[in-house]
């Protein structure tokens, strides 16, 4: 497997003045809109569906018991939310195609 490039904010904002036509400026902000209504509704503690794409889910995580791997001493793990992503079986039947 060959080490892939990132996908930035900057990348999406020129797809958005290619595809549509908005200027680079209204392409970036419009991206920047869209990423801050997706971060505000997970702090709210809403979960983030795109369909087509997948979803982001928070999670809650309650606490346990982990160990310092390199001591092995054992230390409580506090509790807490975790975000996860979970891509569409569309999105999954496309990586694959892809792989």
């Amino acid at each position: 497997m060959t080490e892939a490039a990132t996908l930035t904010r900057a990348d999406l904002a020129e797809a958005v003045h290619r595809n549509i036509g908005l200027s680079r400026a209204e392409s970036a902000g419009m991206v920047e809109q869209i990423l801050d209504r997706m971060s505000q509704a997970l702090e709210r503690g809403e979960n983030v569906k795109i369909s087509g794409f997948g979803s982001f889910v928070l999670r809650d995580k309650g606490q346990r018991m982990g160990r310092n791997p390199k001591t092995g001493v054992e230390v409580p793990i506090a509790p807490r939310r975790v975000l996860t992503f979970r891509a569409s079986q569309m999105m999954r039947d496309r990586i694959v195609k892809a792989g």
